[in-house]
């Protein structure tokens, strides 16, 4: 079969299409054939040797897919060859085929498409657990999201606006913020113009926000924290901009929460709390409340143009590889 092969660790430019073994299903796992891969920054820093889990050599990247199922093995229930799905895997789902534990495969809907499917279980996942979740973001408080025209972070404007707050976008551009105003922002700071704190001061008459949903790290994160209200919740969702280094007593004098927020992790040591939020998300989809923006669809020989996106934080929305035609 085709993948996309990672032989040595480094530039996502050494990457190359090549072939793979075809996959057998072990217990509890299935086999899909991949019809579109969502692209996250983890696969980016995979292939940099900069994430945690490191997979042996020579592996396919990609931790998101959408496609009908092959095969089953042993011990799987209420899923079977010819289903629609998608699902979040390590890796590997850049490639015609991907092995995934049958936890983490969901059945799509017939209105939802092979590509949308393929970007939706890390970002909705993501902001769904740690808005509703963790932070329980109640109607009414105020949300400050960095990243916001980002997969994850236009997806927790979405999910926040639902939810009934009001939502502060910051972006770095005009054009990003317009899209996150299409997706429920009544506010935005675009903080290549304007002080992040000094905005949100200004912008909640000094109180600051309830909530703030940071997966962009970097020297905003200081910023943003001594943006959070008193009794406020920080969602450390990931560091686009790089691990930052901030004063803890930011949160201890105002009493606020800092979670830190890893959906994959928590799904596995929890996979029946994941599988009910999901359930909730496509129920929401299917009755056209969110609706995923996919902004660009590249093909698998241009994998390492849509990383590019990724890296260069240029992605509006979600960056999906299509594998196979629909």
């Amino acid at each position: 079969m085709k993948a996309v092969i990672c032989r040595t660790v480094g530039s996502v430019e050494n990457l190359v299409i090549g072939e793979a073994p075809k996959l057998v299903p072990g217990r509890g796992e299935v086999i899909i054939n991949v019809a579109a891969a969502g692209v996250n920054y983890l696969d980016v820093l995979m292939i940099q040797g900069k994430y945690p889990l490191k997979p042996p050599l020579p592996f396919s990247p990609g931790c998101e897919a959408s496609g009908i199922i092959d095969a089953v093995g042993d011990g799987v229930a209420n899923l079977e060859p010819g289903q629609r799905v998608m699902a979040f895997v390590p890796y590997g789902a850049f490639a015609a085929q991907v092995r995934a534990d049958a936890s983490f495969v969901f059945p799509i809907p017939d209105s939802m498409s092979f590509p949308e499917a393929a970007g939706f279980l890390v970002t909705y996942g993501t902001a769904y657990h740690a808005l509703r979740k963790r932070a329980q973001l109640a109607e009414g408080e105020v949300l400050l999201v960095l990243g916001a025209a980002g997969g994850v972070g236009l997806t927790a404007v979405e999910i926040g606006r639902l939810l009934g707050a009001q939502v502060i976008a910051a972006a770095s551009s005009a054009q990003k913020l317009a899209l996150c105003q299409r997706y429920g922002a009544q506010l935005t700071i675009n903080y290549l113009v304007d002080d992040l704190r000094t905005r949100v001061g200004e912008l909640t008459d000094g109180r600051g926000a309830d909530v703030v949903f940071d997966p962009v790290g970097g020297d905003l994160t200081e910023a943003a924290l001594r943006s959070v209200a008193f009794l406020g919740r920080f969602l450390i969702i990931g560091f686009a901009a790089g691990i930052p280094r901030v004063p803890l007593n930011l949160i201890l004098f105002r009493s606020a929460t800092a979670f830190g927020i890893s959906w994959g992790a928590f799904g596995r040591a929890r996979p029946l709390e994941i599988a009910d939020d999901i359930s909730v998300l496509l129920q929401w989809h299917q009755e056209g409340r969110i609706q995923p923006h996919i902004s660009d669809i590249y093909p698998m020989t241009q994998c390492a143009q849509a990383l590019r996106s990724i890296m260069n934080r240029k992605a509006q929305g979600k960056v999906v590889i299509q594998i196979t035609p629909e």
